[in-house]
């Protein structure tokens, strides 16, 4: 009975204080989730690296690991997705380069280009892809824990971007599209495309 007293002694605003810390506390915890995914098995397939929805896929000019045409998917990520980061083929990791840079909202166009980042480049024996995470206006740090030489698997978790950012792949330009702009993807579920 005393403690009840005491407890409705306190101010209230030292009440509404504790209960914002103790939300607080549980949101940054669901935002830094990491669920469990099942991984499709064939390996002509390309699998999204992140979570997010489809915001741009245009053929490009790559030349920084690809050196080459190439088709580019831009998955935005907002707030509250997942962002943990997977592989998204097969393969050795053959290129890391990191670039600092701006944090502009990473849906703007220009942020691909004068964001910060990270690129990854993976090969296998039917194919090159470049990863690209780029980090976003409230995200600024990009985790990759690649080492150029590893020995990467399909659906393997390798880094995150924190609160909105986006991740690109640069895949070969004979790819078999399964995507579509406004789409939504999971890393390591969503199938992008297949290798012909």
């Amino acid at each position: 009975m005393i403690l009840i007293f005491s407890i409705l002694a306190v101010k209230p605003i030292f009440i509404f204080g504790f209960l914002f810390l103790v939300m607080a506390f549980f949101f940054v915890k669901w935002l830094h989730r990491d669920p469990e995914r099942i991984i499709p098995s064939e390996n002509d397939l390309i699998l999204s690296a992140a979570d997010g929805r489809v915001h741009d896929i245009e053929r490009v000019s790559e030349n920084l690991y690809l050196k080459g045409e190439g088709i580019r998917v831009g998955v935005y990520l907002s707030l509250l997705d997942v962002h943990v980061n997977r592989i998204p083929v097969s393969g050795v990791v053959r290129f890391l380069s990191y670039s600092p840079g701006r944090f502009l909202p990473a849906y703007m166009p220009q942020a691909s280009l004068r964001n910060e980042q990270q690129c990854i480049g993976i090969e296998n024996d039917r194919c090159k892809i470049l990863v690209n995470q780029i980090a976003g206006f409230i995200a600024r740090r990009i985790v990759c824990r690649l080492h150029p030489g590893d020995v990467v698997n399909v659906g393997d978790r390798f880094g995150k971007i924190t609160f909105g950012s986006r991740v690109e792949l640069v895949v070969p330009p004979h790819t078999n599209m399964k995507i579509n702009v406004g789409d939504r993807v999971k890393a390591g579920e969503t199938i992008i495309g297949v290798m012909e």
